[in-house]
């Protein structure tokens, strides 16, 4: 029985799609670029916010990252997210003994998407940390579904072992990068379209 189960599963990848609700997103800024670095791409965010919400309705949009208040460049990309579609958590980076800079935001996430449930179906978050299998296992108990979305390599087994669906990086990174720099005009702003989000997002 659990055999025939396995080679015929009660929904359909498309019909899971389908039955996604309303979604929220939990995107770790770190995770994300270190996957990015390995696949060779540069990520385009409109396109990944597109792609992360597959047609569904869309509640929130969270991107979680460390800062570095003297780099110009990250303030004006973060002030980028925040005017497209995207809600910027961030923690200034605490430089570690061995000089490298780091900031740890996983209690962050994993406040938040519990704090949402219930305002959700299905949570998509965009990391390959063990550290949140916890947070995501408790989630799934409250009834809410949860998509994990990263570069397989650097997934944590524990982590997909608890959620609903896994997504590889590699598989999706053609949707989700920016075009090549000699298809695009400029590096501006103004090169990146605004998002459109659901009626009760643009009330808000």
């Amino acid at each position: 029985m659990i055999d025939r189960l396995d080679r015929d599963p009660l929904f359909t990848p498309e019909q899971t799609l389908d039955n996604r609700g309303r979604v929220a997103i939990f995107i770790d800024g770190s995770n994300l670029f270190y996957a990015a670095l390995q696949l060779g791409i540069e990520i385009d965010y409109t396109k990944l916010l597109f792609r992360l919400t597959a047609g569904s309705r869309l509640l929130r949009s969270f991107f979680y990252t460390g800062v570095d208040t003297t780099n110009e460049k990250q303030q004006g990309f973060l002030l980028w997210m925040r005017r497209n579609g995207y809600r910027v958590i961030a923690k200034d980076l605490v430089q570690l003994p061995d000089g490298s800079k780091k900031a740890n935001l996983d209690v962050e996430i994993a406040v938040d998407m519990m704090a949402l449930t219930g305002s959700y179906d299905t949570a998509v978050l965009v990391s390959g940390d063990g550290d949140l299998a916890y947070a995501v296992d408790a989630i799934s108990y409250r009834g809410a579904r949860v998509e994990v979305v990263s570069l397989r390599s650097m997934t944590s087994d524990s982590l997909i072992n608890v959620s609903d669906r896994y997504i590889d990086l590699d598989q999706i990174k053609e949707e989700i990068q920016k075009a090549p720099r000699h298809h695009r005009h400029s590096s501006s702003f103004r090169e990146f379209p605004s998002l459109v989000l659901d009626e009760d997002k643009r009330s808000s």
